[in-house]
Order: C-alpha cells, then sequence, then structure tokens
C-alpha cells in the first residue's frame, strides 16, 4: 500500500510506505491532504528528485481505467471512474416539469422557441458530452495532482457505427453506397415496395387503399426506424392496431445501441486536443498485452498494461480506487401540490447531500434529508441501505464533504492472475475497508 506524498509548494513526490508516513505525522512533520486515497503535505523542505511515471488511461464512455506505472511495471495506482449516463434523462424530466408549470401557471403567454442562445450555437456539445469529456480531464488532473507523471498515454479507438449495425458491409465494400434504400427516396418507399403496396394483415384483400407504414415495435418503446422494425398496413388496420382491436405475433427489431461508439468518435478528437503532449495507443495493443499475463478483463487492468506498454506488472497497492460521477445539485427546488414547500438547497444541520459520513461504525453517503434531522444513507453504489431507526444527524460524523464525484476504495482480493492484480467488484463484492 502506498501514501502519496506533497512537497510543502504541493509538488507531488514518490509515494511512501505507511510506516514512514505514520512517523511524519506524529511528529508534527506532515499533515493530511487527502484521505481517498490518502495522501500527506511536507511541512519541512526537502530534495524533489523523482522517478518517471506513465500515467495509463483506459478512456470510455461509462468507466475510465486509470493506473499509474513507472518503467520497472512497479504499480503505484489504479482507479475506475464511473461516468454519467443520466444527464440527458434528467434534462427530459426537468423540460416536462418545467412545461407542466407553465401550462398550469402561465397559460395566458405565448409559447416560445428556440429562445436560448447557447442551445442554437454552432460547435456546440451536448451537456452529456461536456460532462463525459470533463470526467476525463478531471482524471488526469487529479492523478497529476498526487503523483509526478511525466508521460500520459491514452487508448482511444474510432468507430464505425455502420459497420457494426451491419456487419456484412466489411466484406462487400459496396453495401457502403448501396444498401436496401437505393434507389429509393426513403425508408418507407422502400417498406412499401418490398411489401408489393398491401396491407400485410388482411394479405391485400383490404378495401382500404390508404397505406401506413408501421412500427413492429413502437418508437415510445425503443424500436427502430430499419426496415427490419417496418410493415406496410392499411389505414384501417393501422388505427384498430392502435386501439387494441388487432394484435400482430411479429418480431421486430430495437435500436442499436450505438450511442458509446458515436460518443467516443467525439471525446477521442477531443482528448487527444485538450492534452496535446499525451500519446494514443489502440486497444488491440493493449489486448495482447493483458492476454499474454492475464486472462482478466477490467477497465484498471487495461489501464495499468496501457501505461506498462507490455511490461509485467508489480503491484505497489493492494486498493483500488472507486469513483462515481455525481450532479452538482437537484433541479428541483419546492415540493406541494402547488409548489409551496421549498426544498433546501444547503446544509441541514452542517450536512448535505452526497455528503461521506460514518454512522455506527460504517461508512455511508447522504441520498437523502429530512428537516427534522434525519437523512436517508446509501452506499457506494447508490443503493439505499434500510435503517432502522432513521440515521440522526446528531449521531453521525461528516467525514468529506460532496464534490464532483464519490469515492470508496476496495481492497483487492488475493491474487490469482499471475499477474499482482485482480478484480475487484463494483459495489458487489468485497466490503469497504477504507473510506
Amino acid at each position: 500500500m502506498s501514501v502519496y506524498v506533497l512537497s510543502v509548494s504541493k509538488q507531488p513526490l514518490m509515494p511512501t510506505n505507511p510506516a514512514k508516513a505514520r512517523i511524519l505525522l506524529k511528529a508534527n512533520k506532515a499533515r493530511v491532504v487527502h484521505t481517498t486515497p490518502f495522501a500527506i503535505q511536507l511541512l519541512y523542505s526537502t530534495a524533489t528528485e523523482v522517478q518517471p511515471l506513465t500515467h495509463g488511461v483506459d478512456t470510455g464512455s461509462a468507466v475510465i481505467g486509470s493506473a499509474v506505472t513507472d518503467s520497472r511495471g512497479n504499480v503505484f495506482y489504479a482507479s475506475e471512474v464511473d461516468v454519467r449516463n443520466d444527464i440527458s434523462a434528467r434534462m427530459k424530466r426537468r423540460a416536462e416539469y418545467r412545461r407542466n408549470r407553465r401550462q398550469r401557471k402561465t397559460r395566458y403567454r405565448a409559447s416560445r422557441f428556440l429562445n436560448r442562445r447557447n442551445s442554437i450555437r454552432k460547435d456546440r456539445f451536448s451537456p452529456t458530452m461536456v460532462s463525459k469529456i470533463a470526467a476525463h480531464l478531471r482524471e488526469v488532473r487529479f492523478v497529476n495532482s498526487i503523483l509526478p507523471i511525466t508521460s500520459t498515454i491514452l487508448e482511444t479507438a474510432s468507430f464505425d457505427p455502420h459497420a457494426l449495425k451491419n456487419p456484412e458491409v466489411l466484406t462487400n465494400k459496396i453495401l457502403y453506397q448501396q444498401g436496401v434504400n437505393d434507389g429509393f427516396a426513403s425508408t418507407k418507399a422502400y417498406v412499401l415496395d418490398r411489401d408489393g403496396h398491401r396491407c400485410q394483415h388482411r394479405k391485400g384483400n383490404s378495401k382500404d387503399r390508404r397505406l401506413h407504414v408501421h412500427h413492429i415495435i413502437f418508437r415510445r418503446d425503443g424500436g427502430s426506424d430499419d426496415e427490419s422494425n417496418l410493415l406496410t398496413l392499411c389505414e384501417t388496420c393501422h388505427t384498430g392496431l392502435h386501439k387494441g382491436a388487432i394484435i400482430l405475433k411479429l418480431t421486430g427489431k430495437r435500436k442499436s445501441a450505438l450511442r458509446h461508439a458515436t460518443q467516443m468518435n467525439s471525446i477521442r478528437v477531443q482528448l487527444l486536443r485538450l492534452l496535446p503532449h499525451a500519446q494514443e495507443t489502440f486497444g488491440f495493443i493493449t489486448k495482447e498485452h493483458r492476454q499474454l499475463h492475464t486472462g482478466r478483463k477490467e477497465h484498471f487492468l487495461d489501464a495499468v498494461f496501457i501505461a506498462t506498454q507490455g511490461t509485467a506488472p508489480i503491484l505497489k497497492t493492494d486498493k483500488v480506487l472507486l469513483k462515481r460521477c455525481i450532479p452538482d445539485g437537484d433541479s428541483q427546488r419546492s415540493k406541494g401540490v402547488r409548489s409551496e414547500t421549498a426544498i433546501p438547497a444547503g446544509k441541514i444541520m452542517g450536512f448535505r447531500k452526497f455528503d461521506k459520513v460514518r454512522y455506527q461504525g460504517d461508512v455511508y453517503f447522504i441520498k437523502g434529508r429530512f428537516r427534522t434531522g434525519y437523512a436517508i444513507l446509501m452506499r457506494f453504489d447508490g443503493r439505499k441501505v434500510d435503517l432502522k431507526p432513521i440515521p440522526k444527524f446528531t449521531r453521525m460524523k461528516r467525514l468529506a464533504a460532496r464534490k464532483s464525484w464519490i469515492r470508496a476504495i476496495y481492497l483487492t482480493p488475493p491474487d490469482t492472475t499471475g499477474c499482482g492484480l485482480s478484480k475487484v467488484a463494483n459495489g458487489t463484492g468485497p466490503t469497504c475497508t477504507a473510506c
């Protein structure tokens, strides 16, 4: 286990062992600056010679892997960061609340559209993309603040969404230009021609000549606009189906999960632009290096082999730092039938949402608060903890204030991989021992 060390001027130095850190703290020659992970700052001047360290980053749209090693393969830092993927849904819900309120409170006002300058400006990234890029940069800055990093290596990848959706284009390149819609004005025109301009429910025996193109799996349920999820129906059958009078026993197609691949194409470009001194590597290289030493597939393990560049890693820490990005605050500011009750956004008895607290000997995070002095507690992974009686603020001790992410440290299980590293389960594995 390593303890990270900063100089008097907060310049990162090489890590030390817990015994030396304990002696320095008892002699008042150092002070604690971080508890998760544990880091101290020296209170006296010392030499600043350091060894070259490499920071490997396994970039991702859902989870970021991060690790720091030296030229010999010694691993001084390993972490996994859960990136937020709930921003779009939360913004949509907020818009619904606001729209509902405007309808109830200000019906006399004329509707306004495109009145947000930021939403229509050019070269704009969505809030989700801004959050994910910021999460990568925040992790790089944090690692550079506790360790003397000399080089950074990013594992990036460019994805072909069309090939992911239609693997056959990899063997038949002409399909890139001449797909199923070649020669048709739209997918709808192709479906009508495919079905012979006949209602597929009545098999051409319908007297209704007006034809519709129907989604077998409704779009509201995640149905795709692909031709395999579309069917020709007459207007009578289409209306009867949506009223429940007709049931089609057909299998449709849902939207392909290409969101993360599309996002990574943009994240890759922005990270290389914002981190000009970082080196670039690719997933197939990391895979070869990892398979030489272990068969496990974990994000922090990928980051380790990105940093070692093929050298067998040697574990210098028995802990993996887990981080989960959290929202800065809640959009809801009031509650009640007429929104007459304000929800406190500040502290209640010195506590805020997502603060890390100790209660009855265990470490939790605050999930919800009551004005009466009670709180709902949760684990690191967001699972609510049912405690009876309901925990009181007066019986809690705040360990750390909320930040842009919540952090926890998990001990790695005994080595079973032969490379000094093993799996850390996210919230379902070993108990958090050093939060």
